[in-house]
Formats: structure tokens, sequence, C-alpha cells
């Protein structure tokens, strides 16, 4: 990343010293029967790893959360802390503010990675039986982790050159940066997990990696985000929220645009305008066909984007991407909308305008890899998901275990943590029991 895109995108909440973890470590109660513990998805013993960092054991305040969550130092940045540990946090009842929980996570993660500690082993006994990792986002590193730390051999197969999934690709950098990715990652590699890069895409390489493998765990995400079908919008102007993301965290910043347009409401719509805010840009506007009450972004989002300057423009659906005579994006044609009676959203006639842009960003979902899920003989897929036993994460396929966004549908880094490692477990499980056999695949399957 070049300095100047270093320079923009300072941490969005800067990290604690040591005096102020302390102090605000020695604010926690210790709750008994903490709720911030049961409102994460990965059930990190909260009050323990404070009370250890007020008593100056950063190591064993480390050692303890990463025993819960591998990928600790990535979720102590990225996780809705405000809807998740600090939304359940005790000191709202007493009106005071939440324990600051996320960040002290990332203090003792940082102190502890910046003494060149690694993740601890536990001593196991080398397996022979060989587990495949489909992608290599945070439910596949958790799933490889934990395997590996119970003695098995362990592949994280990825299609990109880089590992982390959208930890290293697609969240904004001012959350997360992707050295810091990448630096977790190398902490899994060093456990002795062996990451590929390959394309597993058809059936026939399906087929090669279950000869290889005993069992396979995917972890393969969403596939590409939904396109803007509209007249225009394939225009080179018109960027997909994730590509833009990705550009500039990898070194390829698109500076130089004076007015962007982001197409969308949720956390990734708002990740790319606040972005382009930061990459330059002196207009930045969300469209959304909706009010600001229907939207999918956490509310303290929302909040933030405002603050950094972007515009909204509600009511609003895109139509036509309009281009100059040289070919350059020149504008957006959109029209009003409304609910009818029925509650259904229509269009109001005659309510067409034009919004003033150089960039189109559509950040409006993405689609499941249903050819590829497809293609699994056995595999249960239901609206793009992938069914699996929620205590195992065991599909229809006894030989398959899955977890994160397959199955989940696009939800945080944590839950994918917590589906990677209970796969994990359920793989462990699998081999113990001999639940291989296809009559013992598990029949209660959902979508998480």
């Amino acid at each position: 990343m070049n300095a100047e895109v270093e320079r923009r995108f300072p941490d969005l909440h800067p990290a604690l010293g040591v005096r102020a973890a302390v102090v605000e470590s020695n604010r926690c109660l210790n709750c008994f029967d903490a709720p911030c513990t049961a409102a994460c998805p990965t059930h990190i013993d909260v009050p323990g790893f404070i009370k250890k960092i007020a008593s100056g054991n950063l190591r064993g305040s480390a050692t303890q959360i990463l025993e819960a969550n591998v990928l600790a130092a990535s979720c102590s940045r990225v996780c809705p802390v405000e809807v998740l540990c600090e939304g359940a946090c005790v000191m709202h009842g007493r009106q005071e503010k939440a324990i600051a929980i996320g960040q002290l996570q990332r203090f003792a993660m940082e102190s502890f990675y910046a003494k060149g500690g690694t993740i601890p082993t536990r001593g196991a006994s080398e397996r022979p039986e060989k587990i495949a990792c489909i992608g290599a986002g945070p439910a596949s590193l958790a799933c490889a982790a934990e395997l590996k730390l119970q003695g098995f051999q362990v592949t994280v197969i990825e299609r990109r050159s880089l590992p982390g999934g959208l930890n290293t690709y697609g969240v904004a950098e001012y959350k997360l940066r992707t050295a810091d990715s990448l630096r977790e990652i190398e902490m899994i590699r060093e456990l002795g997990v062996e990451f590929r890069t390959a394309e597993i895409g058809d059936e026939a390489s399906l087929l090669t990696l279950e000869k290889e493998f005993d069992r396979v765990f995917l972890g393969v995400g969403l596939g590409a985000m939904h396109r803007l079908e509209i007249p225009g919008g394939d225009h080179p102007g018109v960027v997909d929220a994730l590509e833009f993301i990705a550009a500039y965290k990898l070194g390829e910043p698109l500076l130089g645009v004076a007015s962007v347009v982001v197409i969308g409401a949720g956390n990734t719509a708002i990740d790319a305008a606040v972005a382009a805010v930061r990459l330059g840009a002196a207009d930045v506007k969300i469209l959304y066909r909706r009010d600001a009450a229907s939207i999918s972004a956490f509310d303290f989002e929302f909040e933030h984007a405002r603050q950094e300057g972007v515009d909204f423009l509600w009511w609003t659906l895109p139509r036509m991407v309009e281009t100059s005579d040289d070919g350059e994006l020149r504008s957006l044609t959109c029209v009003r909308t409304e609910l009818n009676d029925a509650g259904q959203l229509v269009a109001l006639e005659e309510s067409e305008f034009a919004v003033q842009c150089d960039l189109v960003i559509p950040a409006i979902g993405q689609s499941p890899l249903v050819e590829f899920l497809s293609s699994i003989r056995g595999l249960q897929v239901e609206r793009g998901r992938v069914l699996i036993d929620r205590a195992t994460g065991q599909t229809s396929n006894p030989k398959y275990f899955a977890g994160g966004d397959c199955v989940n549908g696009g939800r945080e880094v944590v839950d994918a943590v917590a589906d990677g490692k209970r796969a994990a477990l359920g793989i462990v499980t699998s081999f113990a029991t001999n639940t291989f056999d296809s009559s013992a695949s598990g029949t209660a399957v959902s979508h998480g």
C-alpha cells in the first residue's frame, strides 16, 4: 500500500496504551454468569481475559482468548461489539458505558504478537488422517487450526493468491489492514497447516480431492457480488464494492475520483462509501430504495458514514448509467420509489432525475456458489445455502463439513470462526464414532 493511502486510513479506534488498558480492565465487574461471554459466538471468557490484563498477565490473557478464537486479533477489530459482547455488558443496566471489550482484546493480542507470541500447541499426538479445507477465509482458518492442534494433517486450499478471504480482501482498511490479517494467518501456518493455491471448481477436481483427503471442510463463502442489471451496468466505471475495497487494500488505490455513488445500504456499502471519502472523493452518496429504518447496516456503521460526510438518498432506485460522448461515465439516472397500499415497493411515475458521478459502486449482495455446490454429490443445498447438522457442521454428504457464509448466507467474521471450530470438533468426532458411513450423516440440517 502506498504511503498516501496509509495516511488516509488511520485506525478507526486508536489502540489502548498500557495505562488506559489497565484502567479500563479494572472497570470490569468480573460477572460470574457473564452475558458478554454468552453473546460472543466463540464464547471467549471475557471476564477471565480482562482480569488477567488487570493483573499484568498479558500472555495469559492472550492465550486464554486464543483457546476460544484463533482469529481473535482480527475479531477485536472487525467484530460489531456494540451488538455482541459490549451490547450485552451489564454496565448498561447501571447507566454506565460498556467495558471496551473489543479494545481490550486487541490490546492483549497485539501485545502478545509484538513479543513474538505464537498460538500455543497442545502436545497432541500426530494423526495420519488428512483434512482439506476449501477456501481460506475465517471459517476454514479456524477449522484448520483446531484440527492441526488436535494432530491432524491439514491443507487449506485457496484459489486466490493470498489467504484470508474477506479479512484480507474485503474489510475496510481503517478496520483491519491486510498486513494484520496475513500476520495472523502466518501464526496458523506456523502450526504446520499447509496452504495450497488451486482452483477446485468442478466434479473432476472434487473427485481428485476426495481421493487425497479423508474429510473435506467447505469454507467457500459466497460468490461474486450481484451485478447492476440496468442499461450501462457493465460500464468500466461501475465497480462492485468488494472489488473496489480489494483494489485499494492491495496497492491499487482508485484515487482521483471526484464523485461516487454507492448503491445499497448494508455494511459493505458503508465500508465502500467511507473508503471513497478517504480516498479523496469530494461527493459520496449512498442510494437506497427504501428509508433509513429499513437498511441492513448496523446503526453505528450508519452514524459513522454520516460523520465521515457520506450523503444518503432514500427512496431512490437506479435506472440507467449515462455516459458522455467520449464514453466517460457521467451520471446515474434514478427514479423515486414508495410503498403502495399493498406494501409493495413501486417506482413513481415521472420522478426521473440524474445523480452526477464519476464512479458507481454496487453493493447489493453476493450470489451463492450454486454451480460449485451442486457439483458435490449428495450435498443438500437450499436457497443457495449448504444444509448442515448445526451440532457438528456435517453436511448430507458425510465426508463433507461446512461453515461460514456458504451456510449462514453472510454473517460476521466471528460467526465464521465459531462455525469453523465447531465443524473441526465434528470432524474429530466423526472419526471416533465412524459417522463417515452415510447412514450416520445426520439428518438434522439447518441454515444456521
